[in-house]
């Protein structure tokens, strides 16, 4: 049952932050969209923007690893 719950807690510490990243990819894409549209000199910045959130599914594959280690 352990390993079961552990292996659990792996898929949902990448799972609930890539749904959340997605979400604010969205609304940044979208935004970022306009904005070089109207500004095209803007458009490094928000290619740094689009690239933030996407730490969060990083660090959160970070501790599915340390979970999954920990089954072992």
């Amino acid at each position: 049952m352990e390993k079961a719950l552990i292996a659990l807690a792996a898929a949902l510490a990448v799972g609930v932050p890539a749904l959340a990243t997605a979400y604010a990819q969205a609304k940044i894409g979208s935004a970022g969209a306009g904005t070089v549209a109207e500004k095209p000199e803007t458009a490094g910045t928000m290619i740094i923007l689009e690239a933030i959130p996407e730490t969060m599914v990083i660090l959160g594959f970070v501790v599915a690893i340390m979970l999954i280690l920990r089954l072992a």
